[in-house]
């Protein structure tokens, strides 16, 4: 049988770490899997790198290797050696039984992900692709209307060589009217695509509602905060209003005190159950610089009007 120099087949010198021992054997094992390259020979150069590195990985069978070389396996110490290391070695063929677990395995399977079945006498791994995650932000009148954006995100997926990959994906997406500040929409299949004719991972598509100069978003509710002079206040008044989509013609009642909330039923963002919309009076005072209003201020220091009565 020809000699299988392990340290060549895994680009590592003799004096090589553990780490460089594992680190050499993840990239190869990478790019000669034979779910990810379809090359000739690329099946057997996968078997020899997973011997390899089933070798050097332990301890004791690394020592072995670099011991007796080609005759390790029949080693003065085999006989002990297959008693204690039964568990990866095959005393019957003299090999390796890759079919029990081992790191290569566990590596491959946190790697790919998903299944492993036989097909023909190879392994078959098949994995739904990542998930993505991405923010978009939008106008509170789009999450009144509904819009249309185009957004870029980034997707893992392998090469021809078997390495992982990022790509920059652009996708058109409807945003329903009544969308919530933070709620989440999913876009089945538009994640990255599947390992091995795996399905495609999710996008889920997280939506901001971008802070607005007049209104303020709580869920579904909106508030305005609407400056109301001190006359329509104690007067009352019909005063126009905006929202996030047009005006309305709102009744100021008299008394209105600084804070008092006018609800409009259903006047918030339209979702399955709409929200509302409140405006809440701010009153206003003239400025005492202006003449016309020192000399309003000063009647009424005349008036029998006591703001503390309940102090």
């Amino acid at each position: 049988m020809e000699f299988k120099d392990y340290y060549k087949i895994l680009g590592v010198s003799k004096s090589a770490t553990e780490k460089q021992i594992k680190k050499a054997y993840r990239k190869l094992a990478r790019k000669y899997h034979p779910d990810v390259n379809k090359d000739a020979g690329a099946e057997q150069k996968f078997k020899d790198i997973a011997e390899a590195y089933e070798v050097l990985k332990d301890t004791s069978k690394r020592k072995m290797f670099d011991q007796y070389g080609a005759d390790w396996k029949d080693g003065p110490q085999r006989q002990q050696y297959q008693q204690q290391n039964r568990g990866g070695f095959n005393p019957r063929g003299g090999g390796f039984d890759f079919g029990n677990q081992g790191e290569y395995s566990d590596f491959f399977e946190s790697f790919f992900g998903g299944q492993r079945r036989n097909s023909g006498g190879r392994s078959s791994l098949k994995r739904k692709g990542e998930d993505v995650n991405a923010t978009i932000s939008i106008l509170l009148k789009e999450a009144y209307t509904g819009v249309s954006k185009r957004i870029s995100f980034v997707i893992s997926e392998l090469s021809p060589e078997g390495i992982p990959v990022k790509k920059t994906k652009n996708l058109n997406v409807k945003i329903p009217k009544g969308i919530k500040d933070g709620q989440k929409i999913r876009l089945a299949g538009q994640g990255s695509p599947g390992i091995n004719n795996g399905p495609a991972g999710d996008m889920y598509l997280k939506v901001n509602i971008q802070t607005d100069a007049l209104f303020k978003v709580d869920g579904t509710d909106v508030y305005l905060n609407l400056p109301v002079a001190v006359w329509e206040a104690a007067l009352g008044t019909e005063i126009k209003v905006p929202t996030p989509v047009s005006t309305l013609k709102l009744k100021i009642p008299a008394d209105s005190s600084q804070g008092k909330k006018l609800r409009l039923k259903g006047k918030g963002i339209p979702s399955k159950i709409p929200g509302d919309l409140y405006v809440v009076i701010n009153i206003v005072f003239p400025s005492s610089k202006d003449k016309e209003a020192l000399e309003l201020y000063e009647e009424m220091k005349k008036l029998n009007f006591n703001p503390r009565v309940n102090f």
